[in-house]
């Protein structure tokens, strides 16, 4: 199955999805160690068609309260100048929608309106965190989209990570760009809302120390 399967677009990923194996529990369903959620997976099962590591504009930070891992959650805020390090998987429309449901906490099985995210830089499937899709480019003729808030990192309060979410983001970076935990370790470190309580070192500590 290659890029030019019609109706493919490409989700992008930059938070704990940048781990292939957290992000096969999105299609396949199941639960990734150290998450509270099991995941029941997409209507279409099949393996993305292609799968690219990208760096997209904008800035990473955390804030909420994850009910999967705990702590903040990653977000994209596409008006920090700076770049964000991500995973880019090559899927059906439906299965984006079926994964845009499980991000959101909904019920997979409902094709979401993307047109319009796939025509214009911004477009709103609701007012809740990761019902923002973002376009941030195009990758072999294909739309590239992702999920964020509709908030950016200085319009609410950022929130400190937990270990194990940064655990599988900072081993999603390693997989999928080849950093090495030093570099993981900056990166994360530098976030707002992991900034000031986690330290590059204390990452790199989560990050080498035996499971």
């Amino acid at each position: 199955m290659s890029s030019s399967v019609p109706g493919s677009v490409w989700y992008v990923a930059y938070g704990s999805n940048l781990s292939a194996a957290r992000f096969a529990c999105y299609v396949g369903g199941g639960r990734l160690t150290g998450a509270r959620r099991t995941y029941p997976g997409c209507r279409d099962r099949t393996p993305p068609a292609e799968v690219a590591s990208v760096l997209i504009p904008g800035g990473l930070f955390f804030a909420g309260e994850s009910l999967t891992w705990g702590g903040g959650m990653a977000f994209l805020d596409p008006h920090l100048d700076s770049q964000v390090a991500a995973r880019a998987y090559l899927l059906t429309t439906g299965q984006l929608s079926d994964v845009a449901a499980q991000e959101m906490r909904r019920e997979p099985g409902a094709d979401l309106d993307l047109g319009l995210a796939q025509a214009r830089a911004t477009h709103a499937l609701g007012d809740g965190r990761y019902e923002t899709v973002l376009r941030v480019g195009e990758r072999a003729g294909h739309p590239m989209l992702t999920l964020t808030a509709p908030w950016g990192s200085g319009d609410v309060p950022t929130a400190a990570p937990s270990a194990p979410y940064l655990r599988v983001i900072g081993g999603g970076l390693t997989e999928a760009h080849g950093w090495s935990p030093d570099r993981a370790g900056a990166y994360l470190a530098a976030a707002p809302g992991a900034r000031g309580t986690w330290t590059p070192e204390r990452v790199v500590t989560l990050l080498t120390e035996p499971r």
